[in-house]
């Protein structure tokens, strides 16, 4: 869970320019940030993998004709013992990697189903039994190739949250900055403005979004920020300036809570 939840975090923040441990997330935080990945098709997935080897039995529970059981016992047995073709189909598709693109993650994915089928009694019926180190070594490997899977879908989902939330960066925390000296933020959306002498803070910034706040340290983006053009905003609260937030902008037809 920690790996899964530091690449997360890793991918989403570093899409707005900033190194997670330099923002100062803790292992609990990744460890919570890892749930992201636990979505109801990944709880389908992994049942319909769990419940897989058990389809004839529960046929035959369902009053299936003991014909069509067989028939889809056959059927399973074919394909374990066809594992070393999507072994080598996981290779093929490493091969095509950059075309992929966000479904590379099925490169490994294929090599380490094909490594557990090979594991099974109906693949090895028909094969000489393999001894323990060769089983050992087969499973090792299908679990590296299982962790790899995990990272590149944990990366391809901290980056599209991250897309998905520089496009909707009007629905987020707005954040005011007040200052008694003027503060060098400019970007597309931000509203400078000078308020007069005699007050302590004479310097107002609006039209800023906060992203994360940690250790009275905000993290903040313009409203028009785009990734391969602007900055983001570091603002530490201290005694020169003083951080309003307020509600973002809801979204059309959301109606008010509470």
């Amino acid at each position: 869970m920690l790996y899964a939840g530091y690449l997360y975090v890793d991918a989403f923040y570093s899409y707005f320019h900033l190194g997670t441990f330099a923002v100062g997330f803790d292992s609990l935080e990744f460890a919570l940030r890892s749930l992201r990945l636990v979505t109801l098709p990944v709880f389908a997935t992994l049942a319909g993998l769990v419940l897989i080897p058990y389809t004839p039995d529960l046929l035959a529970l369902l009053g299936v004709p003991e014909r069509r059981v067989r028939a889809v016992r056959e059927y399973g047995h074919t394909l374990a013992r066809l594992h070393p073709f999507l072994v080598v189909g996981g290779v093929v598709l490493m091969a095509l990697w950059q075309p992929l693109r966000g479904l590379n993650w099925l490169a490994p994915l294929c090599v380490a189903v094909g490594l557990l089928l090979g594991q099974t009694s109906a693949a090895t019926t028909r094969s000489p039994r393999r001894r323990a180190w060769e089983r050992a070594v087969s499973l090792v490997v299908a679990g590296v190739f299982l962790m790899w899977v995990v990272a590149l879908v944990a990366v391809d989902l901290g980056r599209r949250d991250a897309r998905r939330a520089s496009h909707r960066l009007v629905s987020r925390v707005a954040v005011v900055v007040l200052s008694t000296e003027r503060l060098s933020l400019t970007g597309p959306g931000v509203v400078d403005e000078n308020l007069g002498e005699g007050l302590r803070y004479r310097y107002r910034y609006s039209g800023l979004r906060l992203l994360v706040e940690r250790d009275h340290r905000y993290y903040v983006l313009p409203l028009g920020w785009r990734k391969d053009r602007d900055a983001t905003f570091v603002i530490e609260d201290d005694d020169t300036v003083r951080v309003e937030l307020r509600p973002g902008v809801r979204p059309h037809g959301a109606s008010p809570r509470g």
